[in-house]
């Protein structure tokens, strides 16, 4: 088990970014931190409004948006296009090519979180997928899995049939048991919690556990969004 606190993140800072790497991203390069299981990149984002990332190019990546404020566009070469907001889940398999673009059009700054995930095969066909989740207080809801226990829930699906995410809203003093699998990865998204074994989080904090067994998280006085990340293989 082990605690990344949320000011020992690399970060990115410009007039309209800001930006915090949980793993080794672009100019920061860290060979002990590469990423966990099939994680890539676990991005922390915050985008001014009137601005946002131009048309750029991506390959042989799942790449997995959740929205904590505010909406961002997305448009992409493939010809999808869409705002996503809180609650509403974006999937876009780079496959064998894609370019797209992220802008904030709104009025107030957009934040959210944005992972990369390795896919199983390469140069697959390019593909977007979009869709709305009914959080249930107090559960783990599957937000983007391949994994085939989360065929029949509503998540979105990505090409890794070996990893997936799910998203908890608690009250305070709420709680749920993680996933027992080989890659647990915990992210502290909003308030504050409390994790068996390991102590207090604070916002923007993870866990990275390895071998653990369902540990219990416990939201703390304000409660908390977590966001967890199942694998069950190294990704490596």
């Amino acid at each position: 088990m082990e605690i990344r606190r949320a000011e020992d993140r690399f970060r990115t800072d410009s007039e309209w970014l800001e930006s915090r790497h949980s793993f080794s991203f672009g100019e920061f390069y860290d060979p002990a931190n590469v990423g966990f299981g099939f994680l890539m990149a676990h991005n922390d984002e915050t985008v001014a409004p009137g601005t946002g990332f131009g048309t750029h190019p991506h390959q042989d990546l799942e790449i997995v948006t959740w929205v904590l404020r505010g909406a961002l566009a997305h448009r992409d070469s493939q010809g999808n296009s869409g705002t996503i907001h809180p609650g509403l889940a974006q999937r876009m398999s780079a496959g064998s090519g894609i370019q797209h673009s992220e802008w904030n059009d709104g009025t107030e700054p957009v934040h959210y979180i944005q992972m990369w995930v390795r896919p199983d095969r390469f140069d697959l066909p390019p593909s977007y997928e979009q869709t709305e989740l009914d959080l249930t207080a107090g559960e783990l809801v599957p937000v983007a899995s391949g994994l085939a226990k989360h065929t029949t829930s509503t998540a979105i699906r990505i090409n890794q049939p070996s990893a997936g995410m799910s998203v908890a809203r608690l009250a305070p003093g709420q709680s749920i048991q993680l996933p027992t699998a080989p890659y647990v990865h915990l992210f502290v998204a909003a308030g504050t919690a409390s994790l068996e074994a390991a102590g207090d989080l604070g916002t923007a904090d993870a866990a990275r556990l390895t071998g653990t067994a369902g540990e219990r998280v416990t939201a703390g006085a304000h409660g908390a969004e977590l966001l967890v990340w199942e694998m069950y293989d190294s990704g490596h």
